[in-house]
């Protein structure tokens, strides 16, 4: 299976019927179609929906489609890059003013939560992947990741947290924890009314933050060494 890729020239999208650059318009309907695709996605799933529904819901005629997607594949491995490149720049925003890493994990969770809870799809939408396209599903942890291990080494350069820890692994270790939080407190969660959450409760952000601060801070290897010896 063969890694799947956008359509691009430079930094601009082509069109896979033309091979031209898309025009502000094309764009426009480029956009229109993936925010199309999310909701019809999300709503049915991979197998159950189809080009023409994407389509019927975009408002936009069926030759149109193939424009700037040549099946329903392409426009899912596509959707599942733009959803990643839209939540890793909400994240990135929201950290941008933290004064040290344990608050910039704290933002940029509250930065993922916010684009969880107004994009829900993206869980359906990555976790299809796994079967539809893994080798999309990989970029777009990996792309996460690698942007995740970047901040936690300069914080380790900075001493903002332990330099023992392997930076790969908590990256993907906290990664995956953002993950399950948000699946049980934004996507389970319920009201009265049966309606989920616009945004994580406070005092579960709380609870994370502490303990990804329990985890990071670099007394925490020295404390744990202590208790070792005192149980020699």
């Amino acid at each position: 299976m063969t890694e799947p890729t956008e359509i691009t020239a430079g930094d601009e999208l082509v069109s896979p019927a033309t091979g031209r650059p898309l025009t502000k318009r094309g764009e426009a309907t480029r956009r229109k179609l993936l925010e199309a695709a999310e909701a019809v996605f999300a709503d049915l799933g991979y197998h159950e929906a189809s080009i023409v529904k994407i389509t019927e819901r975009a408002g936009v005629a069926l030759g149109t489609f193939y424009l700037y997607f040549d099946s329903k594949q392409t426009i899912f491995e596509s959707l599942v890059i733009d959803l990643n490149s839209r939540v890793r720049h909400s994240m990135s925003e929201a950290m941008a003013d933290a004064s040290d890493r344990i608050e910039a994990e704290r933002l940029g969770f509250e930065g993922f939560f916010r684009f969880t809870a107004a994009h829900p799809a993206l869980y359906r939408v990555v976790r299809e992947a796994e079967f539809v396209s893994p080798a999309t599903l990989r970029i777009h942890y990996e792309r996460i990741v690698e942007g995740y291990r970047a901040g936690l080494r300069a914080a380790q350069a900075e001493g903002d947290i332990d330099p023992t820890l392997d930076a790969e692994v908590a990256a993907w270790a906290l990664m995956g924890a953002g993950e399950l939080i948000g699946m049980r407190y934004l996507l389970w969660e319920r009201d009265a009314e049966g309606d989920p959450p616009a945004q994580i409760d406070a005092a579960v952000l709380d609870g994370m933050t502490r303990f990804i601060g329990n985890a990071l801070r670099p007394h925490t290897a020295a404390n744990a060494g202590s208790k070792e010896e005192d149980h020699g």
